[in-house]
């Protein structure tokens, strides 16, 4: 069983969790074994638990953010040490990038990163579907780990039974992984993520509108702020409309806790082509589409404002493509 150790800073442990989550299948097939500083238990000396831990690791993920690479503990003691490791091929470290950060100039900088090319989890439309790379790109580390030769087997006395070897080994603090929580979602917490993600969608449309006619010659824009709850957008090709939109808050049929979208600048109240709404599980909340014109099964997806932001923006542009 290969061990995989996470180097984190504790103001991403959410998204650790989560990674945690998608490594179960492994864990339920006895394929690894996971450890981070949560695992420590009260009265150890928590350098020692951290450094033997990390010394031991078969795979080390970097759950890099701004605040891993602003942590001195994260960036001068784990980093370095997993980077040393990495270099002897004692181990394998795994750059994970979680949030939005300058990292490639980095001595980590030079591994490849995941999920694919490098694009930070958040920014994925599905966090599961980010993840899920994460766990494949591990994955194909262990097979790769798996080719080197094993192990000597270790001398076990005569007198001495494995399995008491085996618990002693564990004295430390053996423990359940199953440890997360289920949290609660208030309407504060709800209202902020349905605000603050519009705010996201009104400018990723202003932003995407401005690179694209820059891009494009013959192509115009306007993009309009009308109120906080609502934008219109309209692409012209040689003077002539060719994509309108238009978004707004709890504007739809789905109720005050959804974004609608209206292919249309000038839409008529309660109007709408799609809409998502925020949704919690049991650790995060997200959107959830209604549908109507999104297919490809996206109407299953768990959004995110990114993910929100570009099925609006496909049904946007699809008239140009």
């Amino acid at each position: 069983m290969a061990s995989v150790f996470f180097s984190y800073s504790h103001k991403d442990e959410d998204l650790r969790n989560e990674l945690e989550v998608h490594l179960s299948g492994m864990k339920r097939q006895g394929v690894i074994s996971t450890w981070h500083d949560r695992r420590i238990t009260a009265g150890t000396e928590l350098g020692s638990a951290i450094d033997g831990n990390l010394n031991a690791a078969d795979v080390i993920l970097l759950l890099v953010s701004p605040d891993f690479i602003n942590s001195d503990y994260c960036y001068e003691k784990e980093m370095d040490r997993a980077m040393e490791r990495h270099k002897s091929g004692a181990a394998r470290v795994i750059p994970v990038i979680l949030r939005p950060c300058d990292w490639h100039g980095l001595p980590f900088g030079k591994l490849l990163a995941t999920p694919t090319d490098g694009k930070p989890v958040t920014k994925w439309p599905d966090r599961d579907e980010a993840f899920l790379n994460v766990v494949q790109a591990i994955k194909a580390a262990l097979n790769e780990l798996g080719k080197r030769p094993s192990q000597p087997t270790p001398v076990v006395r005569a007198e001495t039974r494995p399995w008491v070897e085996s618990v002693k080994e564990n004295l430390g603090g053996p423990r359940s992984s199953n440890l997360r929580v289920r949290k609660e979602f208030t309407d504060l917490d709800r209202d902020r993520f349905l605000h603050e993600s519009f705010e996201f969608i009104a400018k990723f449309f202003e932003n995407s509108m401005q690179e694209l006619v820059a891009r494009s010659p013959g192509l115009d824009q306007t993009f309009r702020r009308i109120d906080v709850n609502r934008f219109t957008s309209s692409i012209y090709q040689n003077g002539q409309k060719i994509c309108r939109g238009s978004a707004s808050i709890g504007d739809g049929l789905m109720g005050r806790d959804s974004i609608a979208y209206s292919m249309d600048d000038n839409p008529q109240h309660g109007s709408m082509n799609e809409s998502v709404s925020v949704k919690n599980d049991d650790q995060s909340l997200y959107f959830q589409a209604l549908g109507m014109q999104s297919g490809g099964g996206r109407d299953k997806q768990k959004l995110t404002a990114q993910g929100a932001a570009e099925l609006f923006w496909e049904l946007f542009i699809h008239p140009l493509q």
